[in-house]
């Protein structure tokens, strides 16, 4: 395991509606042979002490990989924001690094960059140098009273919650690709190995 110097609980978010992929469960679409949201797992078990999964539907299949499933406690799938304050509502541990099941190339050391680019602040998240990832983040558990709060107003913006928490982006310009997200049919075919 990369050492980050934190107790860090990594998260799949796999918990949303996908309409770009036809609606279909992004998180099980196979890639190379693999569902989307194991690759995702795979890097981060190596960069951290627990994987859980925040997963809406199919949650027997989820279930099956014997990884904890957390599903949204807000009704009609109000984006990413929900499932990660349900992760942090459930799991004990105090930092959570958040990562949808779209970008199955994550850099094996984004833990310990995070940790190491995050100085005092307890929410910090991705920026490939062209534009940020919000939804690829560090963040403590103290941020729960405010994100609760911020969703019950009916806000659901990542970067405006991440801003507003206090966070900065880290700089992982050198490893742009690593962050490109698989959001329709023809980008998981593009990604796929020829045999």
């Amino acid at each position: 395991m990369v050492n980050s110097g934190l107790d860090i609980t990594g998260v799949v978010l796999a918990g949303g509606r996908a309409s770009r992929m036809g609606g279909e469960d992004k998180g099980l679409l196979l890639l190379n042979g693999t569902p989307l949201w194991q690759h995702v797992a795979n890097s981060l078990a190596k960069q951290v002490e627990h994987v859980v999964l925040s997963a809406n539907r199919n949650l027997d299949r989820y279930r099956a990989s014997g990884l904890a499933v957390i599903e949204d406690t807000l009704d009609n799938f109000p984006g990413p924001l929900a499932g990660m304050l349900a992760v942090m509502q459930q799991t004990a541990d105090d930092w959570f690094l958040f990562c949808p099941c779209d970008t199955p190339g994550i850099p094996s050391n984004l833990a310990a960059r995070l940790a190491a680019g995050r100085k005092d602040a307890s929410v910090v998240w991705v920026t490939d140098g062209e534009r940020d990832h919000p939804t690829i983040a560090l963040v403590h558990r103290q941020a729960i009273t405010q994100l609760a709060a911020y969703l019950a107003a009916g806000e659901r913006r990542v970067m405006m919650f991440m801003r507003q928490a206090g966070g900065h982006a880290v700089d992982f310009s050198n490893c742009r690709s690593a962050f490109t997200n698989i959001n329709t049919p023809d980008d998981l075919t593009a990604r796929q190995e020829k045999k």
